[in-house]
């Protein structure tokens, strides 16, 4: 779904920079329309229905809105918003673009309704999980996430650990994922696309960790289930990183996902485990067709599965340059 924006500011040089940068790096989420004069906002507003509109106060003031789901003034430091903030909502003009996407997509969702997910849909979910802690999980689902970036591919990572990895690669000063739980009534795909970020050095997009613990450990099956589809409206991937738990919530995602990427390394523990739940769980033979077996550190990944691959040790102690020195390795995807 994309909203339909309008820009309507007598600030012409602003915007034609901003409906640039919209159309360049937001296509997906907007189709946008300019108006630098109050009868041409008054005519675009008799002919169209918007959902959001961004307008200087002077031209807000000029008509009605009632065109427009949301209006929001744009203001600054030193004209202020004038009076309308106590009927509309307002959003700082001079920015970061994506702050002011973020903001709008923010407050859209919360008006624009809870969005029903259908069974599937268009981007492909890779679920990467192992039965034993420790054997590079987060390394290689990172990996596989920057090299489809690298092939064109929008990617979302999402880490649905019970303790949070973010922090570890990326810049955790955004929104918290937090920000989309709870709210029953809102549109979670404009909630998380408003709070998302990208990383700047691989291109991969995901969220910051939660604020506390049980914010993500509470949910139940059917409420990752939607983070899970909310997440990949709009994308071409979604590459989800699970705990090593085995339980019924990580047990539906392995279901739900496309392909499963199954991590484990040299170790006895791993060996083990793995061999475990080749034989003790019926959940295997259900994802087997689907499942690459991914040998990490240079790990002999074996032949329980009909595809494995191994990744090379990589010596550095730089987490991020290891994932990123692994996404040249083809994961056979």
């Amino acid at each position: 779904m994309k909203i339909q924006l309008l820009i309507a500011t007598q600030d012409t040089d602003y915007s034609d920079h901003l409906s640039a940068v919209l159309l360049d790096k937001y296509a997906k989420s907007f189709e946008v329309s300019t108006c630098s004069s109050a009868a041409r906002l008054s005519e675009m507003l008799s002919a169209h229905r918007y959902d959001a509109a961004l307008l200087d106060p002077e031209l807000a003031a000029e008509k009605p809105l009632k065109e427009v789901a949301l209006p929001l003034l744009l203001w600054d430091e030193i004209t202020g918003a004038g009076a309308q903030t106590e009927s509309f909502g307002a959003v700082r003009k001079y920015q970061r673009v994506s702050a002011i996407v973020e903001d709008v997509l923010g407050k859209y969702a919360g008006i624009s309704g809870k969005k029903e997910f259908p069974e599937s849909g268009s981007a492909h979910v890779a679920a990467v999980w192992s039965p034993a802690g420790g054997t590079g999980k987060t390394t290689v689902a990172l990996a596989y996430a920057a090299q489809c970036v690298a092939n064109g591919k929008q990617t979302v990572y999402l880490d649905l650990e019970y303790f949070s990895s973010v922090p570890v690669y990326f810049s955790n000063d955004g929104k918290s994922i937090s920000e989309a739980f709870g709210k029953q009534g809102g549109n979670l795909v404009l909630l998380l696309q408003s709070i998302r970020r990208q990383d700047d050095g691989s291109g991969i997009f995901y969220f910051c960790r939660p604020n506390n613990y049980d914010d993500m450990n509470v949910l139940s099956v059917r409420d990752v289930q939607e983070l899970v589809a909310a997440a990949a409206s709009g994308a071409d991937e979604v590459v989800l990183d699970l705990s090593a738990a085995c339980d019924e919530r990580c047990r539906s995602l392995l279901k739900l996902a496309d392909t499963v990427l199954a991590v484990v390394d040299g170790s006895q523990k791993c060996r083990v485990k793995w061999e475990q739940f080749c034989s003790q769980h019926d959940l295997f033979e259900q994802i087997r067709p689907k499942c690459i077996l991914v040998g990490n550190m240079g790990a002999q990944a074996g032949a329980a599965v009909e595809r494995s691959v191994t990744l090379p040790y990589v010596p550095s102690d730089n987490p991020v340059s290891i994932y990123k020195s692994l996404s040249a390795v083809n994961f056979g995807v």
